[in-house]
């Protein structure tokens, strides 16, 4: 066969079969080059065209077979030239399909162009594209690798520079979670492409996956750390890994992280930041308690700094400030002190709040509308705050107020700022006029939004725990404000009132409290109950005697504080045949197991008397599980609250110890409320004494097992419709002293 070509004629086969080929009739243009090859069986170019032909009619297995054919046909020695005749043929036509926009098409010939030339840097540079459009991942994943494999090669493809930039931007904009994408990175800046382009792709790019959570935690840590490494002191990837590296229970890098971010901070964000991430590692870690009580000191002194001198800081960053004061009841029971610096923060915070959103005026004030308050005599219109509408503690326990509430004589909303799409959620969302504001990502926006429904009262479910709650309750969408339930009171100056009851704070609360606190007649939470599931442990599969005495904690890790957890060890060691079982978060388990058994080496206490539990898929199946304990030991100086409910719901004695602070009185308020003052501490001494007590004497546990069953008829911590009744009441006394205060 020869290569020569004689295509003047335009009345000849070949002719009809280019002009059938532009048309895509694929079918004649293949019949015009068979009779092509007929004619003149020598031009090889026919052979290609019409194997060709085959292929874009989906026929591979015939266009392989005319291809083939004239390769056998060539000696050894001279295969390389129709080969590469055909690959030209190939790659013109591979970009015609692709300016016609069919994708597949143009993918498939590409395809072929690799069976015949696989180390065609440029052919697979534009395979990868066209493999990410079709969703091709797996293709596009093998051909990275073999794009790795050539450039690490001491080979020039400076002439493919741009386009491999242009394929690292595709990857991270569509496959980011490629397994190679990091070595390929690696592999550009050493092959010597131009290194403050790839860092500007690479570092915009992991900023992005930091801002919008859009990967797995673990493969944006692999980002993060990439640029670390491309920069050591880059103040936002340190602040980022050390937050990272905390949600996979890494705390020990999310220290390092936080340290070093300290260690290069130029300015007081910096500083906050890294003091602020310090003391959440710590806390975590567990132990550290004397480091972590220095560091929150340091902290607190930057936060009066910035109080003193106005500093600027950047508005997304300060807005979380806020939430940052949360930390200080895990470290200390002194709310004296806790709440005069939240007093004092709060009102630099909402003042700086409304100035970033240029709001003078409360944000309710300015959406009123004529006939409101003729309206408000007869139904109030009830708003609840949170991003725990789901199962979550807060979610649990609201749920009951929402079924309860009057209709008649309240209109309620509900303001979930997470979306979880679980049965309780969805439950919440049937009982009240539900908005899913998940998707807004500004606290003012979200102020607006609540505002234009009008509400009379907003009541807040998170408080500090969230980080967009406190400039929500600065900017007052509502004209009354309320906290309740997840956390203690913020000290916002927005917050009008804060709910307890006669045992959950100190009768001097109010000398330290900003808001106005109403306390309840008996309770500041009820439930109905809680569902309960089948056990999937058992003391058997533990190792544990039948007539062992098995204590249980189950808390994270930030409130497992050293004294108490002494306290606890104290009580195993004095129990003959006592075992002590401790459950945590996936996350916090490694460093909890460290620390508990380093703390039971320090007591005295074997190891073989520790177990740790792992989680289980749900609640129900965890209320299930605490059956195999006879005594539960809570945490202090915070204590546990739906943790807490649930023991008493399944009739497990508790030992508490109350303190003065409001997450220190939880457990005391519970277990008054249900008529059982028998595990109630008020000192250390007092602690230890009430657990040795309880896990000694069985006839006392039984006797208060009976108590907490029968309460389940009578205590009003079980009766939510009562509860319901007396927030309604609450409400309205909230209302009636607005309207006389402001002269209505």
């Amino acid at each position: 066969m020869t290569n020569q070509s004689n295509t003047n004629n335009p009345n000849t086969p070949e002719e009809a079969a280019y002009q059938f080929w532009r048309q895509g009739d694929y079918q004649k243009a293949a019949d015009q080059f068979e009779e092509a090859i007929s004619i003149n069986p020598m031009q090889v170019s026919h052979y290609w065209h019409l194997g060709l032909m085959l292929l874009l009619q989906k026929k591979e297995a015939e266009a392989q077979m005319v291809w083939a054919l004239v390769m056998s046909e060539n000696e050894p020695d001279k295969v390389e030239t129709p080969r590469s005749q055909l690959i030209d043929i190939l790659e013109s036509e591979a970009s015609r399909q692709e300016s016609l926009g069919e994708m597949p098409q143009a993918w498939l010939i590409r395809e072929y162009i690799k069976g015949l030339d696989p180390d065609n840097l440029d052919n697979l540079l534009q395979i990868i594209p066209l493999s990410i459009g079709l969703n091709n991942l797996e293709e596009e994943e093998d051909i990275l690798w073999q794009v790795i494999t050539l450039i690490k090669n001491p080979t020039d493809f400076q002439s493919e520079g741009h386009k491999l930039l242009e394929v690292l931007q595709d990857i991270l904009n569509y496959h980011p979670t490629h397994p190679g994408v990091i070595e390929f990175v690696e592999t550009l800046l050493e092959c010597g492409l131009d290194s403050s382009v790839i860092y500007q792709i690479i570092f915009q790019k992991t900023a992005d996956f930091i801002n919008q959570q859009s990967l797995p935690t673990q493969d944006i840590i692999n980002y993060a750390e990439l640029c670390r490494r491309l920069e050591p002191n880059h103040h936002l990837m340190l602040a980022s890994l050390a937050g990272l590296y905390q949600k996979v229970g890494n705390y020990s890098e999310s220290l390092k992280m936080a340290e070093n971010l300290v260690y290069i901070a130029q300015t007081l964000e910096d500083q906050l930041k890294g003091y602020y991430l310090i003391i959440t590692s710590l806390l975590k870690m567990g132990g550290a308690w004397k480091q972590v009580s220095e560091v929150a000191q340091k902290y607190q002194e930057l936060l009066i700094h910035l109080i003193e001198t106005g500093i600027p800081i950047e508005p997304n960053f300060f807005l979380d400030l806020m939430g940052t004061l949360s930390f200080h009841p895990y470290l200390t029971d002194v709310p004296e002190n806790t709440h005069q610096f939240r007093n004092q923060f709060a009102d630099f915070y909402q003042n700086r709040v409304k100035k970033y959103f240029n709001q003078e005026e409360e944000l309710w004030r300015m959406q009123q509308v004529p006939g409101e308050l003729e309206r408000r005599s007869k139904v109030l219109k009830i708003g609840y705050l949170s991003s725990c509408f789901y199962r979550h503690s807060v979610g649990w326990l609201s749920r009951w107020l929402f079924k309860y509430h009057d209709s008649k004589r309240f209109e309620v909303y509900g303001y979930s700022l997470r979306r979880n799409d679980d049965n309780l959620q969805a439950n919440i969302a049937y009982l009240t006029n539900f908005r899913d504001l998940s998707g807004v990502n500004s606290p003012f926006e979200i102020a607006e939004l609540i505002g234009r429904d009008h509400l009379d009262i907003l009541v807040d479910l998170d408080s500090l725990t969230h980080r967009f709650i406190s400039p929500i309750l600065a900017l007052k969408p509502a004209p009354i404000q309320v906290t309740w339930l997840g956390s203690d009171a913020s000290g916002l100056p927005g917050v009008d009132y804060f709910i307890a009851d006669p045992y959950v704070l100190p009768d001097s609360a109010q000398d330290y409290y900003r808001a106005k606190i109403v306390r309840l007649p008996e309770i500041y939470v009820a439930v109905d109950g809680f569902e309960v599931g089948v056990p999937t442990l058992r003391r058997d599969e533990l190792g544990i005697p039948d007539d062992a005495v098995v204590y249980f904690s189950g808390q994270t890790g930030y409130k497992r504080n050293p004294q108490n957890v002494r306290l606890q060890l104290q009580i195993i060691q004095a129990v003959p045949n006592s075992y002590f079982l401790i459950k945590s978060s996936i996350a916090d388990q490694e460093s909890v197991k460290r620390f508990f058994e380093q703390m039971a080496e320090e007591e005295g206490v074997k190891r073989d008397r520790l177990r740790f539990l792992p989680p289980v898929a749900s609640e129900e199946i965890h209320r299930a599980n605490l059956a195999i304990a006879d005594v539960v030991l809570d945490t202090y100086p915070y204590n546990g609250a739906t943790t807490t409910l649930e023991t008493l719901w399944m009739g497990i004695p508790l030992v508490t110890r109350v303190g003065e602070q409001f997450a220190a009185r939880n457990s005391y308020t519970m277990m008054m409320n249900v008529g059982v003052s028998e595990g109630i501490a008020w000192t250390d001494e007092d602690y230890v004494a009430w657990g040795i007590r309880l896990g000694t004497d069985t006839k006392l546990r039984e006797e208060i097992s009976w108590r907490l069953r029968q309460s389940q008829q009578t205590s009003p911590l079980w009766n939510a419709e009562k509860f319901t009744r007396e927030m309604e009441i609450s409400y309205q006394k909230m209302w009636d002293n607005y309207l006389q205060n402001n002269n209505r």
